[in-house]
């Protein structure tokens, strides 16, 4: 059974950074297009950033410079570091592969 699951969430101050991670199981995950979105109190799930199996990053365009996907194949993790996070507001983010989703893992914004 494919499983995500992400962790690494916390309570931050606008500034301040997370690293994320999503650890994948149930199948070789090499060939897999992995996602981040991200869901506040009340708005609609956004996608945040992608990394591709060949290689190919893309981010939301609010986050670029600051956010960073990475993967190790060797563990099947995914992670996302968020530098400098600013007024990101409290959100649940969640990385996701296809129909496969995470429980999701929230970031607190202390301001």
């Amino acid at each position: 059974q494919v499983q995500l699951v992400e962790s690494g969430g916390g309570t931050v101050q606008p500034g301040g950074s997370l690293r994320l991670s999503c650890a994948a199981s149930g199948r070789n995950f090499s060939d897999a297009n992995i996602n981040w979105y991200r869901r506040a109190p009340g708005r609609e799930r956004e996608f945040v950033a992608v990394s591709g199996y060949l290689g190919t990053k893309l981010y939301h365009q609010s986050v670029k410079g600051r956010f960073s996907i990475s993967r190790d194949t060797s563990k099947d993790t995914i992670y996302l570091q968020m530098n400098d996070l600013k007024r990101e507001g409290t959100a649940s983010y969640y990385c996701n592969e296809l129909e496969c989703w995470g429980q999701g893992t929230q970031v607190t914004d202390s301001s």
